[in-house]
């Protein structure tokens, strides 16, 4: 799979800036605070890109000394995931490979009708392509839609449900990349162009694409623009052995057939998670899990709130059950002793109505920011103390907001059966519920007012939890809602 650049370009992303300490090149980012520094070979390309404001990849690679192309391309695209840089356009393929597309459906003669239409205009050659589509013994017209169609059909006598008819589909296809899309997604014109150079790099071994709403005229549409829990991330990620709870959802899904196959495909009795199940065992294997926010699906989710609630229960009921067959990712908690002992303090202000714990919270914090400070300048890395402060207080509200929404996200169904018998602790969970709901506001920014908003978040994540609950009442296992405590040291 050797490739070429197609117009790929490079830029510094907002609030990163290089600094030049001694001949040494610096990437600072502002916000969030890190930095990276860099060979100095990369001096001149950096250069380059301060002055002119974006760079090629090709300029990239000329800029430095008997620079290996392929590995420059390697190393920006992890400037690109660190958040150091943005990237615009994609690599295209001198030799592509096979793909087979597959699509598992039932009972759904619309959807699928602009799903394969929506494939009509996929940019890729039509001889390196194919589509099946698996019937999962529908009961209406949806064989007949899909017969119109120059597409291979497989249809099943008796229902299987997803993960099945999607092996099917596989044990059917002859692509060298397994592409599976949904019924109810249609696919951009980009999909396979903007993907498919993922698999570039040998490690990686299942590759996921953005998934986006193919519906935005109500208020739960909205909320789903920016909610939902098909969409990864806006930025680049990899799997990494770090987030041991990294996936990509199996409706814009693409595999290496010979690990598809090694794997033994999706776990057929997995009516939810099945995706999650397939990455992990994948990550298991040595394999990375790749995710781009390009490569886009547009998904037609629940847009009813009955049937936006029954899913997500539905996805809850899956943790456990995953999280026991996978019992070497325990989930932890972490616990930062310094942003602790902070809201701590403030926490004392206000039960024992004194401004003393409050003034030794915030001399704690300069504290801790005047000794990195201290830390940092003496290794010569070009921050300030100013914006290293904010980054403390930063670094604190983000304790804060995971210990909220990790409340909101498992208990808050408890602040109702603690009311009658502790309404300071009934009070304290629907705080913490609330800071967590307010917090997402202001960072997704959907359109929506925030009452709005706050209904639909506390409507999915009183669902998701119940069916957390329900799972693990169900096999007597708590781990998901009873995670292991880690204390973590701040670095020396």
């Amino acid at each position: 799979m050797a490739a070429r650049s197609e117009a790929i370009f490079y830029r510094l992303r907002p609030r990163v800036d290089t600094e030049d300490v001694n001949g040494r090149v610096y990437l600072v980012s502002r916000f969030p605070l890190k930095t990276v520094v860099l060979h100095h070979s990369w001096k001149p390309a950096f250069d380059r890109l301060s002055k002119e404001g974006g760079l090629t990849l090709e300029a990239f690679a000329s800029s430095i000394p008997r620079a290996d192309y392929s590995k420059v391309k390697l190393f920006l695209g992890d400037l690109v995931r660190k958040g150091y840089l943005s990237q615009e356009g994609s690599h295209s393929m001198a030799d592509l490979p096979t793909v087979s597309v597959i699509i598992p459906v039932r009972n759904r003669p619309k959807d699928i009708a602009a799903c394969l239409e929506s494939l009509d205009s996929v940019m890729y050659p039509r001889e390196k392509m194919e589509v099946i589509v698996v019937d999962d013994a529908s009961t209406d017209d949806t064989p007949e839609v899909v017969a119109r169609f120059p597409v291979k059909l497989i249809s099943l006598k008796d229902r299987r449900q997803a993960p099945s008819c999607r092996n099917t589909g596989a044990a059917a296809a002859k692509g060298e990349i397994l592409a599976f899309i949904d019924s109810d997604c249609v696919a951009d014109p980009r999909w396979l162009k903007d993907l498919l150079p993922a698999f570039e790099n040998p490690d990686v071994g299942v590759v996921g694409g953005l998934v986006d709403s193919a519906m935005g005229g109500n208020g739960l549409d909205k909320y789903e623009q920016v909610k939902s829990s098909l969409r990864i991330a806006s930025w680049f990620k990899r799997s990494d052995g770090t987030e041991r709870f990294f996936y990509v959802p199996s409706c814009n899904l693409l595999a290496k057939r010979d690990l598809f196959f090694q794997l033994g495909g999706f776990k057929e009795d997995l009516l939810v998670g099945e995706d999650v199940d397939f990455c992990w065992r994948a990550e298991d294997q040595g394999r990375l899990i790749d995710y781009q926010p390009v490569g886009k699906v547009f998904h037609r989710h629940r847009n009813r709130i009955k049937d936006f609630c029954i899913r997500r229960f539905e996805y809850g009921t899956s943790e456990p059950l995953l999280q026991q067959r996978h019992d070497s990712r325990i989930k932890r908690f972490v616990l930062l002793p310094a942003p602790a002992l902070f809201w701590a303090l403030i926490f004392l202000a206000f039960i024992a109505d004194s401004l003393i714990p409050f003034g030794l919270s915030l001399l704690w914090g300069l504290a801790n920011g005047v000794k990195k400070f201290i830390r940092l300048r003496k290794q010569k890395v070009p921050i300030g103390l100013a914006p290293l402060l904010f980054s403390v207080l930063r670094n604190y509200g983000a304790f804060l907001y995971h210990c909220c929404a990790f409340v909101s996200r498992y208990y808050a169904i408890w602040a109702l059966f603690f009311l009658p018998f502790s309404p300071k602790l009934s009070a304290g969970i629907a705080c913490a519920h609330l800071v967590a709901g307010t917090t997402e506001f202001f960072i997704k920014r959907p359109r929506l007012n925030p009452l709005s908003f706050l209904l639909f978040f506390s409507a999915e994540q009183i669902s998701y939890q119940t069916g957390v609950w329900w799972g693990c009442l169900k096999r007597g296992f708590f781990a998901p809602v009873n995670p292991s405590l880690a204390f973590r040291l701040p670095n020396k």
